[in-house]
């Protein structure tokens, strides 16, 4: 899994050039991960770029990224492989039609490449065009703990068995991102295979960085005025609060409305852009998207 990145600041560019501004903390950890073959474990708020790390990484590196989204219930198989069953039944039945047909080499033939469904971990394990793909586990807190264990011992010797093949080894790992809501706590023997990095809501200068990256045609004092509003409101009792994703979207959803300047009135009218959560959205009647708008405009104001 080790790849061809000289420093940190190589990694930076790499991500920079993608749209994902990480600061030096994050770029460290990567360039690390990549630099040791190590599985890079994160975690953090949702919304705060975690899956868009191993996007901009696979585009920047050139890889194919395979994403294996978990959720409640996922196992190793479907995780892993599957048989096409319909098309092993096709074959049972034009064979059993032509009479006669040999029962070990009609075996042999329905559980061989030709009727397998690969699924990612067992798509990763393989070579890919253009060198080992990014894999990645996405929400992890998700499943549960056997998946848990069967994931360790997969990133383990990054292989995995399929019992009518064997063992399928990846002859060059893949590079490995793991990412978590934290909902729930991932066990600490899988922990302590991966480096490890928790991704925060970005500071307000990194945040216009973001902004001014993924939305450029907003202006220096709209893009000021919308990172402040929202990092003013994530500092309230919400069910949700805003990630970075809410913010450029906002940013955009207020371009197309040809908005030069916050509003109460403005904002109420594209809340839906940023919370998503009716309850989160009812806080913020009357006076309260007034106040939370003078502060954010207050802290603008040089000291």
């Amino acid at each position: 899994m080790g790849q061809k990145v000289s420093s940190i600041d190589e990694v930076e560019t790499l991500l920079s050039g993608q749209g994902y501004i990480a600061n030096r903390a994050l770029a460290t950890v990567v360039f690390l991960a990549l630099r040791l073959g190590r599985p890079l474990f994160l975690e953090g708020e949702a919304g705060v770029g975690k899956t868009e790390i191993a996007k901009a990484l696979s585009a920047a590196l050139g890889r194919r990224l395979i994403r294996l989204q978990c959720y409640e219930g996922l196992d190793a198989s479907s995780a892993v492989y599957e048989w096409n069953f319909p098309a092993q039944m096709v074959a049972i039945r034009t064979a059993e039609a032509a009479g006669g047909a040999d029962r070990d080499a009609l075996q042999a033939e329905l559980f061989s490449e030709d009727y397998l469904i690969t699924r990612p971990l067992l798509e990763a394990m393989r070579p890919q065009p253009g060198g080992a793909p990014v894999l990645l586990i996405d929400e992890l807190d998700r499943t549960d703990e056997p998946f848990e264990a069967f994931l360790l011992e997969a990133l383990s010797d990054f292989q995995v068995t399929v019992p009518e093949l064997g063992t399928i080894k990846a002859a060059e790992p893949p590079i490995v991102i793991l990412t978590s809501n934290r909902t729930r706590e991932v066990h600490d023997a899988l922990k302590r295979r991966c480096l490890y990095h928790w991704v925060d809501y970005p500071s307000f200068e990194r945040e216009i960085e973001v902004l001014h990256s993924r939305a450029p045609e907003a202006s220096e004092a709209l893009s000021r005025e919308v990172v402040a509003f929202v990092q003013r409101l994530r500092t309230e009792d919400l069910f949700k609060k805003p990630g970075v994703a809410e913010t450029i979207d906002w940013a955009k959803c207020l371009l197309a409305l040809d908005v030069i300047s916050l509003s109460p009135e403005v904002i109420a009218d594209t809340l839906g852009a940023i919370l998503k959560y009716q309850d989160d959205i009812q806080r913020l009647t009357g006076g309260e998207t007034t106040r939370l708008l003078e502060e954010a405009k207050q802290s603008l104001v040089p000291a």
